[in-house]
Parts: structure tokens; C-alpha cells; sequence
């Protein structure tokens, strides 16, 4: 959802009051419940017209919508005709495995330390599942809180990983006790695999990323080498096309991307240069100059939020990403 989708929804869900709003917020995620009481904290004086603009668009956008029938099954049926069998098949389990594995999602509501001092102490193998069912920068988060070797051998483990059986999915409940209702399906989940492994050391910083990659050459290093070709790292915004520049331009602070281009290549820079205005771009390249050292950390953490803005214009459709894949100093 755009920046001004967002904003609407805040001043929505303030107009329309605290019971409706409650209601509403039952059928959103913990990252979605975050974003929208973030704008809501955010809005101190909106004027009546700008809530009936709001109100208007909404109602707008709702009219003549009715009940519809078994939604699971039209869009299984939708999503197979368009995406074929084998596509539809991974995207659905994501989609529909939801309503048996409902206690899983409680996961996504604790923060990371929470997680990994839950699991710590779990068989690699159980934690392996357990990640592989959060979304990549929480795993990440998780998995950066534990002891290295454990955390190399549980990405290992998700690298690895393509199902999960019923029985598991048991095993797993016990393991999360009450957080956890473990459903059983007749057919195997998908879980795991190259592209998760990839998506969560994404997030991680550059001293870890190398380590757990070096950590799973030695066991497999063509595992390694695919994991590395699925990961999308800053320097492949070079991969981007300029339109999907232009977007993510409109998304990102100058600050944040100031601290982000420090160390980077010409070429990178170049880039982000020749997809702004002429007068935005030296103006970029004036306060690049005058910014001063910036500690490594400080630029990983400014890619990072970057590449979380670039992740979710591509799971909107908005982007196409391209693809592939350092001690603490400082950037000159």
C-alpha cells in the first residue's frame, strides 16, 4: 500500500470509531497493525473536509460489493488457471495453510528477542522450521541473537528444507505450546528452501551474512552458490530499471539514502543520480560530499530499511527485481 494509502486508512479508522476500528484491525497482520498505527500516531489535525474526501473514496470503493461464495476455492481456481499448477501449488500453501496453521501467526506478533530466547535451546532442525515460518527480517533478527554455529547450522537447515509433515507440524505445536495450534494437512507444506534462506540473510549484516554463507559452502557449496544467486543485495539496485528507480526515489528519505550511498560505487550512485532531477541530484551529490564519516553499521542498517521499501514494491507488483549476492569501520 502507497504512503497515501496508508495515510487514508489512519484517518479511517480515527473517523469511524474505537469498536468499528478494533473490528477492523482483527483482520490485519502484525506488520500492517504496526504501519497503520504508526500513520494514526501520526495525524494531529485533519480537517472535515479532508475526512469526507476520505469517507467518500471509501465508500466509493465499496459499493456494490456482496458476499460472495467459497473464496478458497475461487481462488485456488483463479490462481491455477493464471499461474499454472506448479506456481499455484507454492503460492496457495502460503495463501490458504493459514486457517490450519493459524497458532504460527501468533509468532509474527513477538519481537525477535522474545522468539530467539524461545527457541534456543530447541533441536536445530525444529528452529530451522520454526524460522522458515516467520517472515524473513524477523527470522533474521531471531537467528542474529543466537550463537553462531547454531545459527550457521539452522540456515543450513533451511536451505534444505522443501516440506514439512503433518507430524512436524504436531512436533512443532509442543514445542510453541499454547503459542502454536499445529494443524495437520493430507498433503505436505511447502517450507523452506534456496529462496527463504536467501530472503533472510537479506536482512542480516554484512560480518553474519558472510559467515552463515561460509558456514553452508563448506557443507554444500553449490547450496551456497544458489542461495547466493537468489539474494538481492543494495548493490543490485544496479539490476533495477529506471522507472522502478524513479519509485523507490519517491519512497525513500534523502537522508537515509544519503548514508546509504556512502561507500558505494560511482556506478551505483550514478544511477540514482541520473534518475533524479538535475537540481536533485547535485544537491544529492553536495550533501554526499559534506556528510562525513558514517560508521559501517550505520550505512548497512539505511540499505537495509532501503531494501525492505524495495522488497515490498516488488510484492506489490510495482517493481521486478533483478538478483544476486564486512566488519564494523568506517565509510569515508
Amino acid at each position: 500500500m502507497s504512503d497515501e494509502g496508508v495515510h487514508n486508512s489512519a484517518v479511517l479508522m480515527l473517523a469511524i470509531g474505537h469498536d468499528e476500528a478494533a473490528e477492523v484491525f482483527k483482520y490485519l497482520g502484525p506488520k500492517e497493525v504496526q504501519r497503520l498505527g504508526v500513520a494514526m500516531a501520526g495525524i494531529s489535525n485533519t480537517n472535515r473536509d479532508q475526512i469526507e474526501a476520505v469517507l467518500k473514496d471509501f465508500r466509493k470503493a465499496t459499493e456494490g460489493r456482496v458476499s460472495l461464495g467459497d473464496s478458497d476455492e475461487y481462488i485456488r481456481t483463479v490462481l491455477t488457471k493464471a499461474l499454472g499448477d506448479d506456481k499455484a501449488a507454492h503460492l496457495l500453501d502460503r495463501i490458504l495453510q493459514g486457517k490450519d496453521n493459524a497458532g504460527i501467526e501468533s509468532l509474527k506478533w513477538m519481537d525477535a528477542g522474545s522468539v530467539a530466547e524461545m527457541i534456543r535451546n530447541e533441536h536445530p532442525q525444529i528452529i530451522a522450521a520454526i524460522m522458515a515460518h516467520l517472515d524473513a527480517d524477523q527470522a533474521s533478527a531471531a537467528l542474529n541473537q543466537l550463537p553462531e554455529r547454531l545459527r550457521n547450522d539452522v540456515m543450513l537447515r533451511i536451505a534444505t528444507l522443501e516440506s514439512v509433515q503433518p507430524m512436524a507440524l504436531r512436533e512443532l505445536n509442543e514445542v510453541l505450546t499454547q503459542l502454536l495450534s499445529g494443524g495437520e494437512r493430507s498433503n505436505k507444506a511447502a517450507l523452506g528452501g534456496v529462496k527463504v534462506t536467501a530472503d533472510i540473510l537479506n536482512y542480516m549484516g554484512g560480518a553474519i551474512e558472510a559467515s552463515v554463507l561460509a558456514g553452508i559452502r563448506e557443507n554444500d557449496p553449490e547450496l551456497a552458490q544458489k542461495i547466493q544467486d537468489q539474494m538481492f543485495t543494495f548493490d543490485n539496485v544496479l539490476d533495477i530499471d529506471d522507472r522502478s528507480v524513479q519509485l523507490l526515489l519517491r519512497e525513500v528519505q534523502s537522508e537515509s539514502l544519503i548514508i546509504a550511498l556512502k561507500g558505494t560505487s560511482e556506478e551505483l550512485k550514478e544511477k540514482i543520480f541520473k534518475n533524479m532531477s538535475s537540481r536533485a541530484a547535485e544537491s544529492l551529490k553536495e550533501d554526499l560530499e559534506a556528510k562525513g564519516p558514517v560508521r559501517l553499521s550505520e550505512v548497512e542498517a539505511e540499505q537495509k530499511e532501503i531494501l525492505k521499501v524495495i522488497r515490498r514494491l516488488a510484492d506489490e507488483g510495482q517493481i521486478i527485481l533483478g538478483g544476486k549476492g564486512g566488519d564494523e569501520g568506517m565509510i569515508e
